[in-house]
């Protein structure tokens, strides 16, 4: 026979990273002024023992007239047999694509189920579990935040009443949970005040209430939902020019306690479109929190 052209090719095992399968896909291979096509071998007749071990590369050739792949491996040469096997070009892929983007939700949903730390700030008197894989952001302007990696709008924070200008002996102090919530929302919106023209806020408090932790300390927990809307033409002279469109909808979940004559707040900011998904690990940061005498 004579000496096949050199090509080249991607080829893969379904199934396992070995080279050799008892059902072999080759995905793509060219050769010099040749065109090959993808296929699927369902039969081997011979392949070598070095084949097997896939120690050596093979060269795969396909020939028209006889519909077959022969496959050379340092000048011996094995044949296989192929029946109706052609698959085009777009479909395989699609194929490889498809599996990708399958192997990628499974990676995502595995990490999805992931344990959490414990932050214990010993000078300040305070603990909190968080995710695991979320990071800590220097410079935030609160006592401490982190965040998560992936997802921007995810994050907590704390924050801490100064001790020359507070003396709070209960979180009862701030009155009933439903006007704590009050005064929490109203420190949300005069942080997130815009000079920005067409910009408009939306708020609403979701549900307040109180609890007594294991460590024997009344918290309140406030939680909100802000909505932020902007003009896509805010200098329109036309009314109907100025469409507003909304840039984000969020959720803000808040712990309260006093120690140390200082008010204590856990606030913890999640997308409203991703609540849902996220809760049950919210729910777990938020009964964390503790406040510790120091």
């Amino acid at each position: 026979m004579a000496v096949l052209p050199s090509a080249s090719y991607t080829m893969a095992a379904s199934g396992t990273s070995s080279l050799y399968s008892p059902t072999l896909r080759a995905l793509s291979f060219s050769a010099p002024r040749r065109r090959f096509q993808f296929g699927v071998f369902p039969e081997v007749e011979s392949l070598g023992k070095d084949v097997r071990d896939g120690r050596k590369i093979l060269k795969h050739y396909y020939s028209r007239n006889s519909r077959r792949y022969l496959c050379c491996d340092q000048g011996e040469t094995s044949v296989v047999k192929s029946k109706d096997f052609a698959v085009p070009r777009r479909k395989a892929i699609a194929l490889i694509f498809s599996s990708f983007m399958l192997s990628h939700s499974h990676d995502t949903s595995l990490a999805q189920s992931i344990g959490f730390r414990e932050y214990i700030d010993t000078f300040d008197g305070y603990s909190f579990k968080y995710p695991q894989n979320w990071i800590q952001v220097r410079g935030a302007g609160a006592d401490i935040f982190f965040r998560d990696p992936y997802v921007l709008d995810e994050n907590l924070s704390v924050e801490i009443s100064s001790p020359s200008s507070s003396n709070y002996q209960s979180v009862e102090d701030l009155g009933p949970p439903q006007e704590a919530g009050k005064k929490v929302l109203r420190q949300y919106l005069t942080e997130f005040m815009s000079t920005r023209l067409g910009v408009r806020r939306e708020s609403s408090i979701l549900s307040t209430s109180s609890r007594v932790a294991d460590d024997g300390r009344m918290y309140y927990e406030v939680e909100v939902n802000i909505k932020s809307y902007a003009n896509n033409n805010e200098l329109a002279v036309m009314p109907e020019d100025r469409v507003a469109r909304l840039e984000w909808d969020r959720r803000y979940l808040s712990v309260l306690g006093v120690e140390n004559n200082r008010l204590y707040e856990l606030r913890v900011q999640t997308p409203e479109k991703g609540f849902s998904e996220e809760e049950s690990d919210i729910r777990q940061v938020m009964n964390s929190f503790r406040v510790n005498k120091v």
